[in-house]
């Protein structure tokens, strides 16, 4: 392979191809988290057009050779382990604004662009995009697209696919594709916007994105509450069936609460943000809420109430070395009993969003594999969700099935992967069933 893919450098200009021992050491641990096999890839590529992309996976592809896609590589970590890859493609290098239009709310960016430095460009139009994604820092569009990272903010404006207007990528063989539009109102063609969120890279490598933007909201609060299991049930029931709309709404298990040093027990906080008025009168309503049921309250805003968040977010979402990181999904109605269950099964820490019943859970490296998968089968799936390892050393990857998928849809997925990638160029075995 050294002699067929020495010529990929003269596609891109030599400032954007990188032999594997040239790469620094944090680009080097982020992609070794990704592969299985102790053979490194070769190199890796930064095409800085969708023209450049599309014959790099054109050249690849027409020699069988398996290609690592990424953005920056803040989720290479994430998911399966990909199998004899040959090169990494990361598409850093597309990092353009292509169009915001604010009287439309949209906003068209290549695949590369960091998720801060956009929203950066739509706060001066008094404009975001309402995502909250691991290392917001560092991810882009495409690696927040390709994993389908919403965050919490998924209770007031849905996840990333409710979001995706339209993308371009390149295939499988080289060719570009477009798919739905740049305005909101778009009906034309086939939904692949919905088939790409969350496909690990498996289908097409995605060089552009159009999104659903936001207006700014005018203020912001949060609101803690902490205490016993059976309160925070009750204020958990209490804060659904009210006419509240918070942008946020999570439970946070003990340990959680315990290392944030926000109380005692487990926690429920909601963000509401809005209109000046409608927050401070919904954020007394919710702490008068707990103060009925015994709970402790606190209120947060500006400066303590972006630490707050920053925190959490630190806690949970970061990676490290000695974590393992799970993605856990119950029905909204049983989030407070699972959380608290888990706990006895498990130690760790974890958060729910209690609107969708989707959260991370992270445990110490030496839980074992029995543990993961007793609250898998016992507490995820018997109340009708799922527990996908994000992240965990190699070796505890390898000894289960990281995506533990329990539906009736696998052929399907395989067919589609097929028809997509019949080669299984990119990233293989990534994804759900070894695609």
């Amino acid at each position: 392979m050294n002699a067929i893919f020495s010529q990929i450098k003269t596609l891109v200009s030599q400032e954007n191809f990188c032999l594997w021992e040239n790469l620094n050491f944090i680009k080097q641990k982020s992609i070794i988290q990704a592969i299985a096999s102790p053979i490194r890839p070769q190199y890796l590529v930064y095409p800085q057009t969708p023209a450049e992309l599309a014959s790099i996976i054109t050249y690849t592809c027409d020699r069988n050779g398996k290609i690592l896609l990424c953005g920056s590589g803040s989720k290479l970590s994430w998911g399966g382990l990909a199998h004899n890859v040959d090169i990494v493609v990361s598409t850093e290098g597309l990092n353009q604004v292509i169009e915001h239009a604010v009287g439309d709310l949209t906003v068209t960016v290549e695949a590369g662009t960091k998720f801060a430095d956009l929203q950066a460009v739509l706060a001066k139009s008094g404009q975001f995009l309402p995502l909250d994604p691991a290392s917001p820092e560092s991810a882009t569009i495409g690696g927040i697209i390709a994993t389908a990272d919403a965050g919490s903010l998924r209770q007031r404006y849905g996840g990333v696919r409710d979001l995706l207007l339209g993308i371009t990528f390149v295939r499988a063989d080289g060719q570009i594709a477009v798919a739905g539009g740049r305005v909101v109102k778009n009906v034309a063609g086939y939904d692949l916007m919905k088939l790409f969120t969350g496909s690990y890279g498996t289908l097409g490598a995605i060089c552009q994105a159009t999104l659903r933007v936001y207006p700014l909201p005018e203020a912001s609060a949060t609101v803690l509450l902490t205490g016993d299991v059976e309160k925070l049930t009750q204020a958990t029931k209490s804060l659904r069936a009210s006419a509240l709309t918070p942008a946020k709404f999570d439970l946070l298990s003990s340990l959680l609460v315990k290392n944030l040093r926000l109380g005692e027990g487990m926690g429920l906080i909601a963000n509401f943000a809005s209109l000046k008025e409608s927050v401070k009168q919904q954020s007394a309503t919710l702490v008068e809420v707990g103060k009925q049921l015994g709970l402790h309250s606190s209120v947060y805003t500006d400066k303590d109430e972006f630490t707050l968040w920053e925190t959490l977010q630190q806690q949970m979402r970061q990676a490290g070395d000695s974590l393992i990181t799970c993605k856990i999904g119950v029905l909204p109605e049983a989030t407070v009993e699972v959380l608290s269950q888990i706990e006895s099964i498990c130690q760790g820490m974890g958060l729910i969003h209690a609107g969708t019943g989707l959260g991370v859970w992270r445990c110490p490296d030496d839980t074992t594999v029995p543990e993961i998968l007793k609250v898998r089968s016992h507490l995820c799936q018997s109340s009708g969700g799922f527990l996908t390892i994000l992240e965990a050393p190699i070796a505890f990857k390898q000894q289960l099935d990281v995506w533990g998928y329990a539906g009736n849809s696998l052929e399907l997925m395989q067919k589609i992967k097929h028809q997509f990638d019949p080669k299984n160029i990119l990233n293989p075995h990534r994804f759900v069933g070894g695609i």
